[in-house]
């Protein structure tokens, strides 16, 4: 981590907080190398339920702080070719790690959501937003597209031409829009304490059960029939009587009081 970001855990629930609050915290290259290193950080601790991500004083990302990139012309390149896990550079890892942890990350969104800052948030598998926080694909007002995995995760949400409107036009839209398109799962006048509620919800649950869910549904989301049903095997078999997974039957059966392992290795 460096001063661009800190991560705080209390009850198996991690916060993570983008802290650039003076440049309604864009993204910078810093910002960026945090993004990956707390990513890692957070998938190597097993005690960990869930994730809450959110931006320090009145947005959440503005996107990329373009003047710091373009100075440096040659490590921009660098950072746009470097190889990452999933098939990614580092841009589109800094947004796609975060879908890749094995456990929920719930985006808490204030005031400015654009470019870089909403594929941030689209990367999260759940995202509350402030009725004040206006979004934007915004890359196509610097003459660009969105490159930081937003062409995967918009497709999920949105149908093709509603994409491409948005991706076209960079036209900017509120939150009641944004969960009208599907672009936030709730709107909410105290959204981290909406976040907070369902993470406690999940964290009810079988740590092994909910990562293998997740990674089973991104999987299986858009795959044939044939490959889907392929999956649920494979991930199925991976918690099936696992510890959690006999713990979850006890609880079920007169011994509520049994706490969870920490998610098992490999999940």
């Amino acid at each position: 981590m460096n001063d661009r970001l800190s991560i705080d855990s209390a009850d198996g629930i991690a916060t993570v907080t983008l802290r650039r609050a003076d440049k309604r915290n864009a993204v910078d290259w810093p910002m960026l190398r945090a993004w990956v290193a707390a990513q890692k950080a957070l998938a190597e601790d097993r005690s960990l339920r869930g994730v809450i991500l959110r931006g320090e004083g009145p947005a959440f990302c503005a996107g990329l702080d373009f003047p710091t990139f373009t100075r440096q012309p040659a490590r921009a390149l660098q950072g746009f070719l470097q190889p990452g896990s999933h098939g990614t550079n580092l841009f589109q890892q800094a947004c796609y790690g975060w879908r890749a942890l094995p456990l929920p990350v719930a985006a808490v969104i204030q005031g400015h959501c654009l470019g870089a800052g909403l594929q941030l948030a689209l990367a999260c598998d759940f995202r509350f937003a402030h009725p004040e926080a206006q979004f934007s694909v915004m890359e196509i007002k610097w003459g660009l597209v969105p490159d930081m995995s937003g062409t995967v995760t918009l497709r999920e949400l949105l149908p093709l031409d509603l994409a491409k409107r948005l991706c076209m036009t960079g036209e900017v839209f509120d939150a009641a829009q944004a969960q009208q398109w599907n672009l936030v799962s709730a709107v909410e006048a105290e959204p981290e304490t909406a976040a907070r509620t369902l993470l406690a919800r999940i964290a009810e649950r079988s740590p092994d059960a909910v990562a293998a869910s997740k990674a089973l549904l991104h999987e299986a989301w858009s795959a044939e029939p044939e490959a889907a049903f392929a999956a649920e095997r494979r991930w199925q078999r991976r918690v099936l009587a696992g510890k959690n997974q006999r713990i979850a039957m006890k609880r079920n059966t007169g011994q509520p009081e049994l706490a969870y392992q920490p998610r098992r290795k490999g999940l």
